[in-house]
């Protein structure tokens, strides 16, 4: 693992492929450490909504401004936050590290069936189940050098968060 944020101000990044469970886990987590709960599926551009919502993945070109919008929300909180984000590349993180370098990343990580299905039976999203395959080609477990954890998101969320509070040192 590499290292933790500053306790004060924590900066947390909860990550993974649509599906597997970043908005809940993440606003569990920000609950439990008192800060905000932001969601980086609301910082998209209405365009990109539509495009994902068709069923079109989004390319790089796309992604990039998105991240960084995403590292400068997170920076900004002044007393931290908890993000929850795909950032499945190691690139799409690097990117969010430039705003925010004192984040740290939590990995939500479980099979793909089981994700499927959630994503499935998730009313209302714009995401749909179709894409998670292709999240899966994209995504890039987090490396040693990298700040965070990966925890395991099959199970229940107060032990999906007492896991990333535990990896966390928190």
């Amino acid at each position: 693992m590499g290292r933790v944020s500053d306790p004060a101000a924590p900066r947390i990044v909860v990550m993974g492929v649509s599906g597997v469970g970043k908005s809940t886990v993440g606003a569990a987590l920000a609950a439990r450490l008192g800060i905000p709960f932001l969601d980086a599926d609301d910082l998209h551009t209405p365009e990109a909504v539509a495009r994902m919502r068709s069923g079109e993945p989004l390319t790089d070109d796309d992604r990039m401004p998105w991240l960084a919008r995403c590292g400068a929300v997170l920076a900004a909180a002044p007393e931290g936050a908890v993000l929850a984000c795909s950032a499945l590349a190691r690139r799409y993180r690097v990117a969010i590290l430039s705003a925010a370098p004192e984040a740290v990343f939590v990995a939500l990580e479980t099979d793909a069936s089981r994700v499927v299905d959630r994503a499935t039976h998730r009313p209302g999203h714009f995401m749909p189940a179709s894409l998670v395959t292709s999240q899966y080609a994209t995504y890039e477990p987090l490396a040693p050098d990298e700040p965070g954890v990966a925890v395991d998101a099959g199970d229940a969320v107060a032990d999906v968060i007492a896991a990333a509070l535990r990896a966390l040192g928190r």
